[in-house]
């Protein structure tokens, strides 16, 4: 019987083919949204876990965390500076790094921060060392840069009109290891030097022998978050600019007098003192945050995204059934002369029916197989595509609840074949000779 089927096979090779692309495309469709929408969790979790807590002024939570983890670029309010040296002596505080956003080079985002948030990113660098001066920067694994090349920073993006900053030029003294975040691509700069360029440095003066820091115009916190709103992010071309020394050592003693703050990455030093400093920055002029908890939010908008999704996919794979029946059947009066043939050498029903049943499931079978690798082949092209864009690591791979869906697929074709299949038992040999 099976030299029967394979025989079969290859004379009405085309309607088989058509048959298992059919399957193929349909599979495919369900199976790369489930991948993607995976990879897509996955890639996201992965890259929040690298910061415990995220501070900024009051606004859209999940913007803030887009901002100052995945670096989407938007306009953040400024909150004052003075929460930056809070932090910094604040006993349950480990390190706290404030962030600042506006320049971009290449493509690439220009992130200003600390030496502590470059050195604890990824650890060990890749090669080169930590930035020392306000000219130098350190840049992500996949900034293609290379070592000891210049950046001359825009604010903003050539796309957008962006205006290049000629106070300074930074020179690449570092490269970080890969994260998988969008860190990856990000470039990293003193925050000091970004303040410079932008005309926000502070005035430095010593009193009592300790450093106490003013704003250049002297003005309170808010007036320095309206002048680094003109200056920073949200800076359109024609604000103040200052004077900045590449070779200017740096200065990360954090006081009061630090001018406005997108955000701050905080990473405390115990899960309590995380939960306390949450709680207290969550009140007032500030939010805190946990990069998760907003991630969770959005993976609840996503499964309703993947819900429609899969609807849509499973609603093609319904037709792709109709048609597969209608072909099915046409296939069958086709084929009638040559069961009642069968059928008149002696052949049983339940051998006609086994030998009809066995051929189109095989072909279901090798389609939903085919399915499934060009699912995968799908969605390692899209999260291959996301990851170069934005810089996270989508992981794309099976999980167990991927043997279930192959499983229904395949008991759906057990079925789908029993039609055909009981079609050609209940053909008469007589009948189907005079056909």
């Amino acid at each position: 019987m099976i030299r029967f089927i394979l025989s079969d096979l290859r004379r009405l090779w085309a309607g088989s083919l058509v048959v298992v692309l059919l399957v193929a495309l349909a599979t495919a469709l369900g199976v790369s949204v489930v991948l993607q929408e995976r990879a897509l969790r996955l890639g996201s979790a992965r890259a929040a876990d690298k910061f415990d807590l995220v501070i900024g002024a009051g606004g859209s939570e999940t913007q803030l965390v887009l901002s100052s983890v995945f670096l989407q670029p938007s306009p953040l309010p400024l909150m004052p500076g003075e929460v930056l040296g809070k932090l910094a002596a604040d006993p349950r505080v480990d390190w706290a790094a404030p962030i600042g956003f506006g320049d971009s080079f290449s493509g690439y985002p220009i992130i200003g921060t600390t030496t502590m948030l470059a050195q604890n990113l990824s650890g060990d660098l890749a090669e080169g060392k930590i930035f020392a001066r306000e000219g130098e920067a350190v840049i992500g694994a996949a900034v293609k840069l290379p070592l000891g090349g210049e950046i001359k920073p825009m604010h903003g993006s050539l796309e957008e009109g962006g205006e290049t900053h000629t106070q300074l030029v930074y020179h690449i003294a570092g490269r970080l290891r890969p994260t998988g975040t969008a860190w990856d691509r990000a470039i990293l700069v003193p925050i000091q030097a970004v303040w410079h360029i932008h005309g926000m440095e502070a005035e430095e003066h010593a009193e009592d022998g300790e450093h106490e820091h003013e704003a250049a115009s002297g003005t309170d916190s808010a007036e320095h978050g309206h002048a680094h709103e003109k200056a920073g992010a949200d800076h359109d071309g024609h604000g103040h600019h200052g004077k900045v020394d590449p070779d200017a050592a740096l200065d990360e003693i954090w006081t009061a007098g630090a001018p406005g703050l997108p955000a701050i990455l905080v990473k405390p030093k115990t899960i309590a003192d995380a939960y306390k400093l949450r709680q207290e920055y969550r009140s007032g002029n500030t939010v805190a945050v946990f990069p998760g908890e907003v991630l969770t939010n959005l993976y609840a908008t996503l499964g309703d995204a993947k819900q429609i999704l899969v609807a849509v996919a499973s609603g093609a794979q319904a037709l792709v059934a109709a048609s597969l029946v209608l072909v099915t059947v046409i296939h069958i009066g086709q084929r009638r002369r040559q069961i009642g043939a069968l059928r008149a050498f002696g052949a049983p029903r339940g051998a006609i029916f086994g030998i009809v049943w066995v051929e189109f499931f095989f072909l279901v079978a090798v389609g939903i197989a085919l399915g499934f690798a060009l699912g995968y082949a799908a969605a390692l092209i899209l999260s291959g595509m996301f990851s170069q864009t934005s810089g996270v690591a989508m992981p794309v791979s099976f999980a167990r609840e991927d043997a279930g869906l192959a499983a229904v697929l395949l008991g759906f074709a057990t079925i789908l074949a029993a039609l055909p299949a009981v079609l050609a038992y209940r053909q008469s040999p007589a009948q189907a000779l005079r056909a």
